[in-house]
């Protein structure tokens, strides 16, 4: 009778669960694969979905973490801060038909466009370096540092005797770090920051209560942010270790200017999120809020009616070259808030592009949408590019990357295989006009279970720039044909479509 009563409410919780992933509005790959998980493993399997698989950008357990941060922020406003972070009036200086994307990132509390800001393109690690540590050295007031990876090797080691040095001074050094994927570091490591003066926050830590563990576990923390002094700004895909800043080919963003504040918005929501404290006003935090800097929206004459698609200069990277009084938009994204904001842009890029859009990413497992929306386009007669590494640095993305090759080929997009040293860029150029550098990947995990962030520079001198950097690494890329694709051997074939069922997952 026991035997039976087991029986009866085990096939129920399948059943159950089966439902749940079914009325789930989630991706359809990813729902069916994880019924085909739960359908060969029903134990494992539900367990697995339990921590790994619920869609909570809806669910109440991950929208209370945001209330801390929103009831402190709400309390501590003022108009001239959330003019500077959601004001809208700048939106009229970008070229009229890239406008619907500003507002459509916009939407729900996500910052707006911000105008009057400098930046420098970094795609060398040592730049980034460089940049980095004369900035820490040069801090007077606040430090405030988000990575997903900050290793213990040569490089990073250096800047963590930097940020102590600088908390010795008295500079408020505040630092998060994703636990997860720092995971091998010892907790020594943290000691010696911690002893020297350095705020630390694990943005999840598996000792916390385990039901709250459980359900946090499969959504990290991807971003890459600095802030110094509420005054410079650093992001995109470069984490801190020995690969960014010796071996692999990335890109990153130096920033002064207005955008600054946005990044200062999202470390604070991450660090406040994760437990940390602050010691000042909100306010405070925005010096350029104090300073009125934002106030008037700096015209750029950017009211193009039409794309140019001018020829890029000879190929260079490494320009060192500082673009001035520029509008960019800083777009953060996590699990937390109710759209997938990132993805959405990816798809209005890809379904407004005119002449071409170009893309590099390093893990291309491309939701359903985004897909369909490169398919579309090549299709269409849009000159559409990817470049990805040759051979991805996961064993378990290289089938996963290479499940998509035959039917984005199809369609007459042009892929491009990266050679030699590993490109972990996360970039497109649209259009002699639009830009992106973030930190978010073409795959579910990075539009749908990360926190990360993504600027979005509406400017044709900086697009120029950016297709000139893709044009350059083309240098060191094959093209992979059709032709060649289909002559791959029929084990290779198998392999990819068995890892395309579960890509959605990885």
């Amino acid at each position: 009778m026991f035997q039976t009563i087991l029986t009866i409410l085990y096939i129920l919780l399948v059943v159950t669960v089966g439902i749940v992933i079914l009325i789930d509005t989630g991706d359809s790959g990813r729902k069916f694969a994880w019924l085909l998980i739960i359908a060969v493993l029903p134990l494992l399997g539900i367990i697995l979905y339990f921590m790994f698989g619920i869609n909570y950008r809806h669910h109440w357990i991950f929208n209370r973490r945001h209330q801390r941060y929103k009831a402190i922020f709400e309390k501590q406003t003022t108009p001239g801060l959330n003019a500077l972070l959601f004001g809208h009036s700048v939106e009229e200086d970008i070229r009229e038909e890239f406008r619907p994307l500003a507002r459509l990132m916009a939407r729900e509390n996500y910052p707006a466009v911000s105008s009057g800001n400098d930046f420098e393109i970094i795609t060398s690690g040592e730049r980034k370096f460089e940049l980095l540590s004369k900035d820490i050295l040069e801090a007077t007031e606040s430090i405030h540092i988000e990575y997903f990876h900050f290793g213990n090797d040569e490089s990073s080691r250096k800047i963590k005797d930097l940020l102590m040095q600088k908390a010795r001074e008295g500079i408020k050094v505040r630092f998060l770090y994703e636990n997860l994927a720092n995971f091998p570091i010892s907790s020594r490591y943290y000691a010696d920051m911690k002893k020297a003066g350095v705020e630390i926050v694990k943005f999840t830590n598996p000792r916390m209560h385990i039901l709250d563990f459980v359900n946090k576990v499969n959504y990290r923390n991807h971003r890459k942010v600095v802030v110094i002094d509420g005054k410079i700004g650093y992001t995109g895909g470069m984490n801190i270790n020995d690969h960014y800043f010796k071996k692999w080919r990335d890109t990153h963003l130096r920033i002064t200017g207005n955008a600054v504040a946005s990044l200062q918005y999202t470390f604070l929501d991450s660090w406040l999120t994760g437990q940390g404290s602050i010691d000042r006003p909100m306010a405070e935090y925005y010096p350029m809020v104090t300073a009125g800097q934002h106030i008037a929206s700096v015209t750029t004459g950017q009211h193009i009616a039409s794309v140019t698609t001018r020829q890029p200069a000879a190929p260079s990277r490494s320009v060192h070259k500082t673009l001035r009084n520029k509008l960019v938009q800083l777009v953060p994204d996590e699990p937390d808030l109710p759209y997938p904001i990132l993805q959405y842009s990816y798809e209005w890029a890809i379904h407004h592009a005119r002449t071409y859009i170009y893309f590099q990413t390093p893990y291309f497992v491309p939701p359903e949408p985004v897909l369909n929306a490169l398919k579309s386009a090549a299709m269409s007669g849009v000159d559409v590019r990817l470049m990805v590494p040759e051979v991805a640095d996961n064993i378990l993305m290289r089938p996963a990357n290479r499940a998509y090759y035959d039917e984005i080929l199809r369609a007459g997009v042009r892929l491009f295989l990266k050679q030699g040293e590993f490109i972990h860029s996360k970039t497109f150029v649209c259009d002699d006009y639009l830009s992106s550098i973030g930190s978010a990947n073409m795959d579910a995990r990075s539009f749908d279970l990360n926190y990360e962030i993504n600027s979005y520079i509406y400017d044709e001198e900086t697009a120029l720039l950016n297709r000139r950097i893709f044009m350059s690494d083309l240098e060191e890329c094959r093209e992979l044909t059709l032709a060649e694709w289909s002559r791959r051997p029929w084990y290779a074939r198998l392999i990819q479509s068995v890892i395309r069922l579960f890509a959605p997952l990885l």
